[in-house]
């Protein structure tokens, strides 16, 4: 393609070249503006801000022919819709382009039709200000990851497009090329077999419950693996190995990816209500401290406890850790004490 930036508007003039022919719209539009994220560069298509030979185009996988002239509008990054809330963020970095933080279970990362106020994005609206990046949209600026809402661990967060663009790359490659590291530490029922493995099996919406994820069937859903590791087992009176604490490592990034997973190969993490019911009466076999520790724990026994990547501006590996925190530590330790 050749391209010109028209000064006002922020209008860019682009003609696909004979390397687009038969590239999909978005895709060659990413290759050719690199300021701009393919994410970003969807929303844009998506909003109406694309034109393909003089008419608008909202269809991002729309193939290209030589030739044609394309237009991109890139309106000035959004004001983040959602109002800053005092909720208090335990910060563990931050710079003018990123901050990482440590999410405790029960927020909510960003709005949505049911939470539409006290998420973590609130607190960062508060906490950054205008500073916060707006390309992640309206509804999740600088976001470029997530945790379930009972999911606590550690989160980074972009603060300038720059950086929202070079840490979404690093996510959508999974670290398979780069530092990319995250790891998850869960107490899950059972012993996973062999104690170090793979789970490679695609995961997609569960067929009869759209508010679930499910392993999928072969050929469908999206490519999801995870690498697992047990660390300890916890016996309980005559029961052994009643349960173990398992570190999981992610190669890609699906939603409920481990809960998922792990309830797959029939160990689901204690106290997960959506992939573990019906493990609920085995509790009866655990001791006094350790069912009390688990009927108060109201949330997935899932944390994410390291980050990596590189910093997107400085190019710096960086790596950041956070500890269990008091419900699930209660909850292992009362579990060693059985053994």
């Amino acid at each position: 393609m050749s391209d010109k930036m028209a000064d006002a508007g922020r209008t860019i003039h682009l003609t696909a070249g004979a390397d687009d022919a038969g590239v999909r719209l978005d895709r060659a539009l990413a290759l050719r503006l690199p300021d701009l994220s393919r994410s970003r560069i969807q929303e844009l298509i998506k909003d109406g801000h694309v034109s393909v030979g003089g008419k608008p185009e909202t269809n991002a996988s729309r193939k290209l022919a030589a030739g044609l002239p394309l237009a991109v509008t890139v309106p000035p990054a959004a004001a983040a819709e959602p109002s800053g809330e005092d909720i208090p963020l335990s910060v563990l970095y931050e710079d003018n382009a990123l901050i990482v933080i440590d999410k405790p279970a029960g927020l909510v990362v960003h709005p949505a039709p049911g939470n539409e106020t006290g998420t973590l994005v609130n607190a960062l609206i508060a906490h950054c200000g205008a500073s916060l990046s707006g390309i992640g949209g309206v509804r999740r600026p600088g976001i470029v990851h997530r945790l379930d809402k009972d999911t606590s661990g550690v989160m980074v967060v972009a603060k300038t497009d720059e950086a929202h663009k070079g840490l979404s790359a690093q996510f959508a490659d999974h670290g398979r090329t780069g530092p990319l590291h995250r790891a998850y530490v869960a107490v899950v029922w059972g012993v996973p077999q062999p104690l170090a493995g793979t789970i490679s099996a695609p995961i997609d919406r569960a067929p009869h419950n759209r508010e679930k994820m499910a392993v999928a069937r072969a050929g469908h859903g999206r490519e999801a693996v995870t690498h697992y590791m047990v660390e300890e087992r916890f016996a309980a009176g005559h029961a052994a190995d009643v349960a173990s604490f398992v570190r999981c490592r992610l190669e890609t990034g699906r939603t409920h990816q481990i809960r998922v997973h792990l309830a797959h190969r029939g160990h689901p993490l204690l106290g997960d209500a959506t992939y573990g019911s019906g493990f609920r009466t085995k509790s009866a076999l655990l001791g006094e401290a350790a069912r009390q520790a688990l009927s108060v724990l109201s949330r997935q026994a899932l944390h994410a406890a390291e980050l990596g990547f590189a910093h997107p501006v400085t190019g710096e590996e960086m790596r950041f850790a956070s500890p269990l925190p008091p419900e699930l530590l209660r909850l292992v330790n009362a579990l060693r004490a059985n053994t």
